[in-house]
């Protein structure tokens, strides 16, 4: 087979079973032929992460990771699936019984409808919505919802406030998001994820024209990254899950498999999260070098979304948690200023002469306001300050 057969063998399959299909029937077999293999690919894959994950962090903490159950300890997440299925569903007596159930099923739902622009590979998209960059975000907007029914429905104080906390997290941390897929945008265009991808599929010699390898793209890429791991609630952004402060957060009068949804749910959000910052600016499907391009288009996607799930995990081992009023004052006094003038740098890079004077233009319009914003978060009052450490006597 050559290359293009074997990047577009799913496609071909898909199209091939459509030929035994009768004609009234066919759009609901094509959907269900897309749909399906996200419903089994990303699940699977956040069993495998929390594998990685578990062992990586033992390897950062100097301590053995899972490895008991099955080759190496990779067949726990079914023991742990087993687990969940098997655990005892207790429900609070006056909790709101519905909503109550409702809660975990919306936000695992919310995370699903989000891979439904991200373009897995070369025609290889479930939907191409004209603005699917504003469709994903507003599927992501059920999420706060899903969390604050979770908080809601328990009629506990403690789920109550850590869902009042994760929701202020959420909101916080979603504009600086937004802000900072508008550069690429106003690059492209276009709110259309497939020509997003489209745009930075070309290449000059051997190197890629992604966004991130602008000043204004990697910028926003690194703002794009930190807002994603808030809005997972990944550390050190875990607030919301602050075992010292309030227990478990907004899912503390949860068990059972409502439990193991909330989990599945926040990495399938972190892995669509990232799927959509590989669209906007590490190119989503295309190779990173033109003579890689034989490669499948799909693989490419994986491995990237692969390498920032690494980086999630190196995070995570690595930072301590923030207090909550440094986790605000970096949405508002460093993430929403660095947003907003990371749009204009785009617009100007835009208008100014290709070349090396606007490379030096646009680093210094983005370098002289990050000096500033991060020393005054660092300096002064109640700002986000370095930690001192003290030991007892």
């Amino acid at each position: 087979m050559t290359p293009d057969t074997i990047d577009q063998i799913f496609v071909i399959a898909k199209h091939w079973l459509l030929s035994y299909t009768p004609a009234p029937l066919q759009p609901v077999v094509s959907a269900a032929l897309s749909v399906a293999p996200i419903l089994g690919v990303f699940p699977l894959l956040f069993a495998i992460t929390t594998v990685l994950e578990r062992k990586g962090l033992g390897r950062i903490q100097n301590r053995y990771g899972p490895n008991r159950v099955g080759p190496y300890g990779f067949s726990q997440p079914i023991a742990d699936g087993i687990k969940s299925l098997t655990k005892e569903d207790i429900v609070p007596r006056t909790a709101d019984q519905f909503v109550h159930f409702l809660a975990p099923l919306l936000l695992v739902m919310a995370a699903f409808l989000a891979y439904a622009v991200l373009p897995i590979g070369k025609n290889m998209v479930i939907t191409n919505l004209n603005a699917g960059v504003l469709f994903f975000f507003a599927v992501g907007s059920m999420v706060e919802l899903a969390v604050f029914m979770a908080g809601w429905s328990s009629r506990s104080k403690y789920s109550l406030l850590g869902a009042m906390r994760a929701v202020a997290q959420m909101i916080s941390y979603e504009v600086p998001l937004v802000l900072a897929s508008i550069v690429v945008i106003m690059a492209s265009g276009s709110l259309s994820t497939v020509a997003i991808v489209n745009q930075q599929a070309n290449y000059t010699s051997i190197w890629p024209h992604w966004f991130v390898f602008t000043p204004w793209g990697f910028v926003g890429f690194i703002l794009f990254m930190i807002a994603a791991t808030a809005e997972s609630n990944r550390s050190p952004f875990d607030l919301p899950e602050g075992e010292s402060e309030i227990i478990a957060g907004y899912y503390i009068e949860y068990s059972g498999f409502k439990f193991a949804l909330f989990f599945l749910g926040e990495y399938l959000g972190m892995f669509a999260t990232s799927g959509l910052a590989i669209t906007l600016f590490l190119g989503g499907w295309s190779a990173p070098f033109s003579f890689l391009t034989w490669v499948p288009s799909y693989v490419w996607f994986f491995a990237k979304l692969l390498a920032l799930i690494c980086v999630f995990i190196w995070v995570r081992g690595t930072l301590p948690r923030l207090r909550m009023d440094q986790l605000m004052g970096l949405a508002w006094k460093f993430m929403l200023p660095m947003t907003l003038l990371n749009i204009v740098t785009a617009g100007v890079w835009h208008f100014m002469p290709a070349g090396f004077v606007r490379w030096l233009v646009c680093t210094a319009l983005l370098a002289a306001p990050f000096a500033l914003l991060s020393r005054g978060l660092t300096q002064g009052g109640k700002k986000l300050q370095l930690r001192t450490y003290r030991f007892a006597e």
